[in-house]
């Protein structure tokens, strides 16, 4: 089974950046599709942006521009820079992964953006 393990989260002001990690033991982390997904208070989780195996990224139109996600699978690891935040960024992030048509989740990471 596939564990995810989030870091990097944190309180920033408007227009500051943020750098999220995801850590992945087990399994094979080259041919998993990774993923982060947030989720605002009130709100379904929703999806941020993917990376496939060979590194296609896919992004929201909320953070297209802003939002640059990357994978090195030497280091088993995602990140996800996330720049000229707003305050309709904050939320917990999420990492997933989707390997061998299963989904596993971190337990996510908070990020507060302030006005």
């Amino acid at each position: 089974q596939v564990q995810l393990v989030e870091s990097g989260g944190g309180l920033v002001q408007a227009g500051e950046s943020l750098r999220l990690s995801c850590a992945a033991s087990r399994g094979a982390f080259s041919i998993m599709s990774m993923g982060w997904y947030r989720q605002a208070p009130g709100k379904q989780r929703e999806l941020v942006s993917t990376i496939t195996t060979d590194g296609s990224a896919y992004y929201d139109d909320s953070v297209k521009g802003r939002f640059a996600i990357s994978r090195d699978n030497a280091k088993r690891t995602v990140d996800l820079q996330m720049n000229s935040l707003k305050p309709d960024d904050k939320a917990v992030y999420y990492c997933n992964a989707n390997f061998r048509a299963a989904n596993y989740w971190g337990r996510g990471t908070q990020v507060t953006v302030s006005s």
